[in-house]
């Protein structure tokens, strides 16, 4: 699938993640980097971005990435996210690196990196595993 065909399949599916703060810098084989907008809703006490935006942004990236290498399957469910936090993400757009590890036919692992845009730390690292329905 191309950026624009991944992007408008998960807005149709997922109307209520906010997908016009989506988007697809970079897409390749087992591979995507993500921006994501972030706004007052994504921010907690102290004016960091919270953990569970960037859980989703984790998780969303993975999806994309594998939607990518799979086409269309609603229905690629996330079975685990492990997630770990490394540092306080700046307010403003995140950036999300995704990397499939392994394609199978009924489960894909993945990690995913998370960058505050314009800092070259990660702000938080996580590793996610989906389930593939059958065809």
């Amino acid at each position: 699938m191309t950026p624009v065909e991944v992007l408008d399949f998960v807005a149709g599916v997922f109307p209520e993640s906010d997908p016009e703060k989506t988007a697809i810098d970079e897409l390749r084989d087992n591979y995507v980097r993500v921006r994501r907008t972030t706004d007052s809703r994504d921010l907690r006490p102290g004016g960091t971005i919270s953990g569970p935006s960037m859980m989703a942004l984790a998780d969303n990236a993975m999806y994309i990435a594998l939607l990518a290498m799979i086409g269309p399957v609603a229905l690629a469910v996330t079975t685990n996210l492990n997630i770990n936090f490394l540092r306080k993400p700046e307010p403003g757009d995140l950036i999300a690196e995704a990397q499939i590890l392994k394609l199978g036919r009924r489960l894909a692992v993945g990690e995913v990196t998370i960058f505050s845009d314009g800092i070259s730390e990660a702000v938080a690292h996580a590793t996610l595993t989906y389930s593939i329905p059958p065809r």
